[in-house]
């Protein structure tokens, strides 16, 4: 069986998340490097909450990160085999790279920090929004998109299947742009509890300082193959890679794309390392002849393992 991991990204997250995985020395050592590196608690984060605390950007981006870490760890000491790909949705990119020996964890996690920090200061708060389009086709979304932008920003951001689409913009533009695609046939437009437009040009400023932190560290050629997220591209050399994360802030997020390639790769099982089973629900979606599966506690670990130690 030829299979991939997949690294969930911000949305993921819930209170007491790892306790789905026992008491594993593993996953504690990982929530010890990381709090090292951030120089405070995220295992108490993770753990206790509060759930405002856990929701905030500039903690979930280093929890998601450091718990996709922990269960490819945890994988791996359980003698789970290298994946034949990677990749990872949005923050989840970091993940993957971190996984396929691109990133140092302990470099990973005060840059994913900044990402959301960055983020965060790109847009004041309230001036934008990010919606979920459910049952309408990227180009009716598009369309909706550009007759509702009048002089602001709302863009197609989220790919996630060929009829869930995410936009994000200015939060006046988003709105009518949600209501445009409803009169299209949209089933549903859900605006999104998010503190940021993420993924949208708006997103511009926080890749300018991603790339210049990008730029003071070392980066290495990938151990196995990278989707990455703005290109839908495996590459091998760092400075490109580099490029291609910077570019990600503030581009779409091609998950259809994603899965297609791995399935044209002769990939046939996908599994989300991580919690939550967002990304190993949308697999079948995406692509025909892909598996989906998920590795959000022991149980669903322990499964995949047998699968792909068959």
């Amino acid at each position: 069986m030829k299979f991939a991991l997949v690294f969930p990204g911000q949305g993921s997250q819930s209170l007491g998340m790892m306790a789905a995985y026992g008491d594993s020395p593993v996953i504690r050592g990982t929530f010890d490097e990381a709090s090292a590196a951030l120089g405070r608690d995220l295992w108490q984060l993770a753990s206790e909450g509060p759930a405002e605390a856990l929701n905030q950007t500039v903690n979930t981006q280093p929890l998601m990160l450091t718990a996709g870490i922990a269960v490819f760890r945890l994988w791996q000491e359980k003698g789970g085999k290298m994946p034949g790909m990677v990749a990872g949705h949005s923050l989840g990119e970091y993940s993957a790279l971190v996984a396929a020996g691109v990133l140092r964890f302990a470099d990973a996690v005060p840059l994913v920090e900044l990402r959301a920090k960055a983020m965060q200061d790109a847009v004041p708060s309230g001036e934008g929004a990010m919606a979920a389009v459910l049952g309408l086709d990227a180009a009716a979304v598009k369309a909706a998109c550009e007759e509702s932008a009048l002089g602001q920003v709302v863009e197609a951001v989220n790919f996630n299947t060929p009829e869930q689409i995410v936009i994000a913009g200015h939060a006046g533009a988003v709105q009518r742009a949600a209501d445009a695609a409803k009169a299209r046939g949209a089933k549903r437009a859900v605006m999104l509890p998010v503190s940021a437009p993420f993924h949208c040009s708006l997103m511009k400023p926080a890749a300018e300082r991603l790339r210049q932190r990008l730029a003071e560290l070392n980066l290495s050629p990938p151990r196995i193959p990278v989707v990455n997220n703005a290109d839908v591209t495996c590459l091998s050399d760092p400075q490109q890679i580099r490029d291609a994360l910077v570019r990600q802030a503030a581009s779409p997020v091609r998950w259809v794309e994603t899965m297609q390639a791995m399935a044209s790769q002769g990939i046939s099982h996908v599994y989300e390392c991580g919690p939550g089973k967002v990304l190993a629900g949308l697999v079948k979606r995406c692509a025909d002849g892909l598996a989906g599966g998920a590795m959000a506690d022991l149980a669903g670990l322990e499964a995949a393992l047998a699968a792909t130690n068959a």
